[in-house]
């Protein structure tokens, strides 16, 4: 066996965090060169979005499953990142420049869903990522207000399409652009089918990584029109942590195993409040109740946030707390929830039954 195929061979026992097959199987290492002892191995990150030391150390863990074998002298990776997807079924082809689209569901009104949907794209871009965010909660849109004054407001284009809103360097298309902030939107499931449709084909998305959508509450005419239209990546849970939150996030959870959406985990907001002045701890809405769903749902935890006045502020002043207070606790948090979200996107798409349509897009 040559030396390159011995290494590629030794590959076989490394795997991506969070993916079931290993980093050739998958295509993550793309090529094995050998030259006299010195190997050459392209890698192709399937995501940008992960923690520097969680990259660090999976290139780490790939160098010394090849330096471990006999014959091997320098090792040298080149690397790369391309994002991984599924391709889309040709009846859900819309927003086709778009990778990965990613719902972000409560069941319940009032347990933060908005805030957070803001929040997680914004953190998605400041890791690196192309990013989108639609406000699908037709009846109650609230992300423009989140956002502030647009970079660059929405307009038509040349072809007689919708070019969305940029803020903070996000795509964003909400439905609130369109109608006077007092006027309330009183139309029939067939109206929103066609707005979603709109909002989903006729808008300019162009290339990106990831699409945020955040829905309305509860499992209507907007969830399932959305899994009618689009190919899902998967769904985040949002809840508060008391039983009443509870309850409707188990229904929103089984509208979306229904119409097979994956969920990719669950968030626990507003879990608990730290006194600035003291430090005390506070678990105003009780404490656990998202941890809980998750291990009785069978799906991952993606973590907690706690409350705090930054986020509310930031919401109400349109720079929320990701790009308001980049160094703060909270934006840490919604970091780490964009790339603990990433990875078990990355994780589904490439460990699944369709994993060899992804192969494609990260080769």
């Amino acid at each position: 066996m040559t030396l390159d195929a011995s290494v590629k061979e030794a590959l076989k026992l490394v795997a991506y965090p969070m993916v079931v097959k290993d980093v050739v199987t998958t295509g993550i290492v793309r090529q094995v060169t050998a030259s006299g002892a010195d190997v050459t191995i392209d890698v192709v990150l399937p995501t940008m979005v992960v923690e520097p030391q969680a990259k660090a150390a999976f290139l780490k863990s790939i160098s010394a499953a090849a330096e471990k074998v006999p014959g091997v002298g320098n090792v040298k990776l080149d690397v790369a990142v391309k994002v991984a997807s599924l391709p889309a079924p040709t009846d859900k082809n819309r927003a086709s420049g778009v990778k990965n689209i990613i719902a972000v569901a409560s069941g319940k009104g009032g347990v933060g869903k908005s805030t957070v949907a803001t929040n997680l794209a914004l953190a998605l871009r400041r890791w690196g990522a192309k990013v989108g965010l639609l406000d699908a909660d037709v009846f109650g849109p609230s992300v423009p207000q989140m956002l502030g004054a647009p970079q660059i407001p929405p307009s038509g284009t040349p072809d007689k399409r919708i070019s969305p809103a940029v803020f903070y360097d996000i795509k964003v298309m909400s439905v609130a652009f369109f109608v006077d902030k007092d006027q309330a939107v009183v139309w029939r499931g067939p109206m929103v089918h066609k707005l979603l449709e709109q909002f989903l084909g006729d808008v300019d998305w162009g290339d990106l990584d990831y699409l945020v959508v955040d829905l309305p509450p509860g499992t209507g005419d907007v969830q399932l029109s959305l899994t009618q239209l689009i190919p899902l990546t998967g769904a985040i849970m949002v809840t508060t942590p008391q039983q009443v939150a509870v309850i409707d996030v188990v229904k929103a959870i089984s509208m979306f195993k229904k119409v097979e959406v994956p969920i990719l985990g669950v968030i626990e907001n507003m879990a608990y409040y730290v006194c600035p002045s003291c430090g005390h701890h506070d678990e105003i809405f009780s404490r656990g109740g998202g941890r809980k769903l998750a291990q009785e749902v069978g799906s991952a935890f993606l973590g907690e946030i706690p409350i705090d006045t930054k986020v509310r502020f930031g919401g109400d002043t349109g720079v929320p707390v990701v790009v308001g207070a980049p160094d703060s606790e909270h934006s840490r948090i919604f970091m780490e929830l964009a790339a603990e979200a990433a990875g078990r996107m990355v994780g589904r798409i490439l460990s699944g039954p369709r994993r060899a349509a992804a192969l494609t897009t990260i080769r």
